[in-house]
């Protein structure tokens, strides 16, 4: 290949690299090894969440190196960086989950802040569990320089030793981490002995990689693909691997045939293209989590996607991808499937599908869609003419209880169980459910209520996994129904209602609940209510003491709580970009 491939003079490294001026620069790059040749090359930032923190992470810093010989391959030169995570399974249960979704924005900013510093040209993001995932796309739209995503990949499924501790029903299924939270709520009730909790948390997750059902880690996977931001296929593969390494040096190369056409985040990223990766998680009965993430990356390129347009999305998408939680598989079985191309290859019959966005290859959907062969194997991936349920997995919800919309994912739930009503039961906290229902203080037939684990109320939009994990592993999950302003995780099972909006700290309805108020969730209409006139939320209201007080009085996550908007919009921290008056890569 010719050198003549890339006009240095318009990338932005040119700043670092080009001309007398920049020579006490260019003696920084001689100093760390770097040629004549490689310094007047596009610079590629290669970024990372590589950390020790858990194992959807440790992976990365191997397949950054892939990824780093697709880019001098095909010459560019690769700047490889990392940034952070909080790891959602660690920050469990704990006041460490405040962090979690902080560190989405986090990983833009310090992505952002790294390229723009740096003057890097490219971006190629790894990124392995539940928040990473978005935060690298987010900086890629943000920035709007020439992208790929890639997956570190999910983790191996456990598997229960046959011994008589274990119960049958452990022993005759793959495990996931969600397993061991509902262990935990069986153990509670004395269903589990410790022996048989201790063997389970040694098997449970026996390798590398990310939660292993469709929970936000590998929903968010299969966004990227859908979006368009990481090569098809590209993220099914299990971390452990090592063949993943091709998947990282073929999107090293790609990135340089972005920038050698100047093709850039935003021209992947659309309004059309956030529409396809909406499908791709209602038809997988994916996250309720991407009902906060995709209106989050489409702030990022200017685009008004917020979480009802998510919801209109789901409800008129079938649900035909059999994974847990919901369901029975896991990721390592919709890769052996055909992953996410026979996914959209399925949704393309139906029309659901936008073909003419372009993808990280530099060609459309529709034409990476024709090179795909396989079909649905109806077991994994069941045809989208005969779907496991007409609507998607997720479903989006409204009324006087949640004006700003609020989301359940309803997948593995019968439509039968898909409406209840019930009189509320309050608690002021996480901390405070997760003890009432330790201690079975809440009644069959109530609806759980949880407020103040909003974005900024929280602070920090907490996920509840621990205590609807709990209820299942009670045996309630199907007996109680739970709503709060926070979050649930990829994992939660049960009816349980999350985003409600506005939070309680900003004065939502959620803000007004009393014990016994009559309240009503009914998925299959989209109805979130309570039992109240306009007159009565308004007395309350005008009564109402103003936002609980929280011990975060300075840092991160104060910061966070000041900065946060609503959960609808996606719980983001910055004007985006309708604000900008200038774009990096031309600058």
């Amino acid at each position: 290949m010719s050198q003549s491939r890339f006009d240095k003079s318009k990338l932005p490294s040119r700043h670092v690299t080009e001309g007398p001026a920049r020579a006490p620069h260019r003696s920084y790059y001689y100093a760390m090894g770097l040629t004549e040749e490689e310094i007047h090359q596009p610079f590629v930032g290669v970024a990372t969440c590589w950390n020790e923190a858990a194992p959807c992470n440790i992976a990365l810093a191997r397949q950054a190196q892939a990824v780093k010989l697709g880019v001098k391959a095909a010459q560019g030169t690769p700047r490889e960086f990392t940034t952070i995570t909080v790891t959602d399974g660690i920050a469990m249960g704990h006041e460490g989950m405040r962090s979690s979704l902080a560190s989405r924005e986090a990983i833009a900013d310090t992505v952002e802040l790294t390229m723009r510093g740096h003057c890097y040209d490219a971006i190629v993001g790894l990124a392995g569990c539940d928040k990473s995932l978005p935060g690298m796309m987010m900086a890629m739209v943000r920035l709007n320089v020439p992208s790929v995503f890639v997956y570190g990949g999910s983790i191996l499924p456990g598997k229960a030793p046959q011994i008589d501790e274990i119960p049958e029903d452990f022993r005759n299924r793959d495990l996931t981490v969600q397993d061991m939270f509902e262990a935990v709520g069986r153990h509670q009730n004395n269903e589990l002995s410790d022996k048989a909790l201790d063997v389970l948390e040694r098997v449970a997750c026996p390798s590398a990689g990310a939660c292993g059902g469709q929970f936000t880690a590998n929903t968010m996977a299969c966004v990227s693909e859908a979006i368009g931001l990481a090569l098809m296929n590209s993220s099914g593969m299990p971390a452990p691997y090592e063949s993943r390494d091709q998947y990282g040096e073929a999107s090293g190369v790609a990135v340089m045939t972005l920038i050698e056409k100047n093709i850039r985040a935003r021209d992947v990223v659309t309004r059309k293209a956030l529409e396809n990766a909406a499908r791709v998680v209602a038809c997988t009965g994916g996250s309720t989590n991407a009902g906060l993430h995709l209106p989050a990356i489409a702030h990022e390129a200017g685009i008004d996607f917020d979480l009802f347009d998510v919801c209109d999305i789901f409800r008129e998408t079938p649900y035909f991808v059999d994974l847990k939680p919901g369901g029975t598989y896991v990721a390592k079985d919709l890769y052996e499937a055909g992953g996410v191309p026979v996914v959209m290859k399925e949704l393309r019959k139906a029309g659901l599908i936008h073909e003419d966005c372009v993808t990280a290859s530099g060609r459309s959907i529709g034409e990476e869609l024709d090179l795909v062969e396989r079909e649905a194997d109806g077991r994994v991936i069941y045809p989208i003419s005969a779907p496991i349920t007409p609507t998607g997995g997720v479903v989006g919800l409204k009324g006087n209880l949640a004006p700003d919309g609020a989301i359940v994912k309803v997948a593995g739930i019968a439509e039968e169980n898909q409406v209840f009503t019930g009189p509320a039961r309050v608690f002021e906290s996480e901390e405070e459910a997760f003890a009432a229902v330790k201690a079975r203080g809440y009644k069959e037939g109530e609806v759980i209520v949880i407020r103040n684990e909003g974005p900024a109320g929280g602070p920090g939009m907490r996920e509840m996994l621990a205590t609807t994990a709990a209820l299942s592993g009670q045996g309630m999950g199907k007996k109680v129904a739970l709503i709060t302003d926070g979050r649930f995780s990829g994992a939660t099972r049960g009816f349980c209602v999350g985003h409600v909006g506005p939070e309680a700290a900003h004065g939502g309805p959620i803000a007004l609940l009393r014990n016994g108020d009559m309240i009503t969730i009914d998925a299959i209409k989209g109805e979130l209510s309570v039992a109240l006139t306009d007159a009565e939320l308004a007395e309350r209201k005008a009564a109402w003491p103003g936002p609980r007080k929280t011990d975060y009085a300075s840092g991160a996550v104060w910061k966070f709580a000041r900065l946060v908007g609503g959960a609808r919009q996606g719980a983001v921290t910055h004007p985006g970009a309708r604000a900008e008056t200038h774009v990096y890569m031309d600058q």
